[in-house]
């Protein structure tokens, strides 16, 4: 059974104005004849396709956040996770079925145990040759790094307190350097918590990360804030994986982009391609 169902204008520019919008241009003479300061304004669509989709996705333990890596375009897997038995090629295949388009069965992955790490993982996709090859990287899990940060700095000073002020200060930028990666998908996940809204009360299902402060945090830095999860289909029982993509009484998700259904299907290629404007 497959339980991943359905997966398978214008600025100023030397006395002209012209006109940007998805790609096209067009000129229009500037009868003023004035160079003045260049004003460029380009649209949502031209952004996406320059800068990329970046996408936080939480979960429970065992929904299959590591799994939706080989979903997307031409991933690098950045992995914290001590169990990768999910990704070996035998199991995708189960999943997915043998060469099936749009799924990766050999994922290149870089290990990371440290904050170190990560950033020089960072400033590889960011700046190496190599990395260009890879349109998405795919961070595995948050938690998990936030996590081994955590640990690492409590052994290093005397106050615990102190090491939750690293978390943040390490981990904060670390993950707005990911997000602002330019020309590449982006995708990070997290474990699911229940989370406190200190602004009227509420406990929502949201990303979590170590400490009180960074996890709430996170769903601000990203436009596209989901959670998976598993329903039950009504015909026959059976269980399948699902996005959600919007909020509700319980769990705090987003889609910004406004291209996408409140539950979608669980493939990271598909829901790019939908955010972009792309044939699915």
């Amino acid at each position: 059974m497959n339980q991943y169902k359905g997966v398978n204008q214008p600025y100023q520019q030397g006395g002209q104005m012209v006109v940007q919008q998805q790609g096209a241009l067009t000129q229009t003479p500037n009868t003023y004849g004035v160079s003045g300061p260049q004003v460029v304004l380009k649209s949502s669509q031209s952004l996406a396709v320059t800068h990329g989709v970046k996408l936080l996705i939480f979960a429970r333990a065992g929904m299959g956040k590591t799994m939706l890596t080989a979903t997307a375009p031409n991933p690098i897997l950045i992995s914290a996770e001590s169990g990768m038995l999910s990704l070996s090629k035998q199991n995708i295949e189960r999943v997915f079925g043998v060469n099936t388009p749009g799924i990766t069965y050999n994922i290149p992955t870089i290990e990371i145990t440290t904050i170190a790490d990560l950033i020089n993982a960072e400033q590889w996709a960011r700046n190496s040759g190599e990395a260009r090859q890879f349109q998405t990287v795919c961070i595995d899990s948050l938690s998990e790094i936030g996590e081994k940060v955590l640990e690492n700095a409590k052994g290093q000073v005397k106050d615990p307190r102190q090491a939750y002020g690293e978390l943040l200060d390490k981990m904060g930028p670390t993950i707005k350097a990911f997000r602002d990666l330019s020309g590449k998908h982006v995708y990070m996940s997290a474990k699911e918590e229940r989370i406190q809204d200190e602004s009227n009360g509420s406990v929502l299902a949201g990303p979590g990360m170590p400490g009180k402060k960074l996890g709430p945090q996170l769903p601000y830095l990203f436009d596209e804030v989901f959670q998976l999860n598993t329903a039950k289909d009504p015909k026959d029982q059976s269980s399948y994986r699902y996005l959600r993509t919007a909020p509700d009484f319980n769990v705090d998700a987003k889609d910004r982009s406004g291209a996408l259904s409140e539950i979608e299907r669980p493939h990271l290629g598909y829901i790019i391609a939908k955010i972009m404007g792309a044939p699915a």
